[in-house]
């Protein structure tokens, strides 16, 4: 154990001035844990930005996520992290009830000696930075058993898939709140206590009914009365499946306490379009669009804009063509994305290539940024292009 006079003449070989330091001193010594013989592995380190320091302090959890095939993940509730290792040419002490040089500030402690007992040490550290939650899979577990309505034969079959919430966290390398927006973005509903994706032309089943009842009705699209909906029709549907196509096409809203909907054209179109669209390889655009502005309820307007990410037109054909092309059919990693998007067509725009690229941006990434790393532009007559960095099979 260390006297005084011991540190005082520790500081005069080394030249440094008492006057200048905090008068009070610590002196390390191994503990039994540290020094016998615990390795650099038996801890973990893990560096956490302010705003995740506080949640855990405010008693909230983070959450490791990952198969073993996969690169683990870590979640708080609202968002995902990659883990990477950080290696230090220092070594990092554990040292439980050491004060730092503020704390003894604010203390106003005497002038003494702190000896302080090693527990243990690490030469590197986990840190964490903010990722994309990994999504794709989400969408591969609910489409192996979609909702096809209360009278199809598999709900009656026990074998069949489903997933609870603490299923989807189990499997899914995603927050909480990452995962339920990405449910809505899939149209997903809960079903007796399990997240199911509805069958596509199920969905458009509930859709046309609601339409044409709006339609007999003369109902405003920006106006339309769930209580009536339900009474119309659910004798032909569960009325828990009506108003859960009304909440994906369209806005809630209350007026004088009764609820109504407000249904967006946009997305009303859009799926129409991949309606027709999905049974086709290719579609002459000319009529296609004829078709399609024909489809959908009157007094909506179809425009080429709400096909954003589902569709894919072909300027260079005779006669111009469109076909089914949806960004959540495409590869999640970045990479990936860019050399399936590259293998579908040599060249792009960045007008043509922007929505399939678009969710890959990070919080603080373009569309540029990303086009600058995986491709290389060229010039043809006036127009700018882009073609894969690397050669693709």
């Amino acid at each position: 154990m260390r006297t005084r006079e011991e540190v005082d003449a520790t500081l005069q070989i080394a030249k440094l001035n008492p006057s200048e330091l905090l008068p009070s001193v610590h002196c390390l010594s191994f503990g039994p844990a540290a020094g016998g013989g615990a390795a650099a592995g038996d801890f973990c380190l893990l560096e956490l930005e302010p705003a995740l320091c506080r949640q855990l302090e405010a008693g909230h959890s983070l959450v490791i996520r990952g198969d073993k095939d996969e690169q683990a993940v870590i979640c708080s509730k609202e968002k995902t992290y990659e883990l990477k290792i950080a290696d230090t040419s220092n070594m990092l002490l554990f040292i439980p009830g050491c004060k730092t040089p503020d704390q003894i500030r604010t203390e106003e402690m005497p002038s003494n000696i702190i000896h302080t007992e090693i527990f243990g040490f690490a030469n590197n550290y986990w840190e964490l930075r903010r990722c994309r939650p990994k999504l794709k899979k989400l969408k591969k577990l609910l489409m192996e058993n979609p909702y096809e309505g209360p009278d199809a034969q598999k709900e009656k079959d026990s074998k069949y898939s489903r997933y609870t919430m603490a299923d989807l966290l189990d499997q899914i390398q995603a927050s909480e709140e990452e995962i339920l927006a990405h449910l809505q973005v899939l149209h997903a509903c809960k079903i007796e206590g399990y997240w199911r994706s509805l069958e596509f032309d199920y969905e458009m089943k509930l859709l046309n009914h609601i339409t044409q009842l709006v339609d007999s009705e003369s109902w405003p699209f920006n106006r339309v009365p769930l209580t009536i909906c339900l009474q119309e029709l659910g004798p032909l549907e569960p009325e828990q499946m009506i108003e859960h196509c009304l909440e994906c096409y369209g806005k809630k809203y209350l007026d004088e306490g009764d609820v109504y909907f407000e249904l967006n054209t946009d997305k009303i179109c859009r799926a129409t379009a991949q309606m027709l669209l999905q049974n086709a390889v290719r579609f002459n655009l000319s009529e296609f669009q004829e078709v399609w502005q024909q489809s959908v309820p009157e007094g909506m307007t179809t425009r080429m804009d709400q096909l954003k990410g589902l569709a894919l037109m072909d300027k260079h054909t005779r006669p111009e063509t469109i076909f089914l092309l949806k960004v959540d059919d495409l590869p999640e990693e970045n990479q990936e994305r860019f050399n399936s998007l590259f293998t579908l067509r040599e060249k792009w725009t960045e007008e043509d290539i922007a929505p399939y690229i678009q969710d890959l941006c990070g919080e603080k990434q373009t569309i540029g940024a990303l086009l600058t790393k995986y491709a290389r532009s060229s010039m043809q007559n006036g127009v700018k292009f882009y073609n894969s960095r690397r050669p693709v099979s």
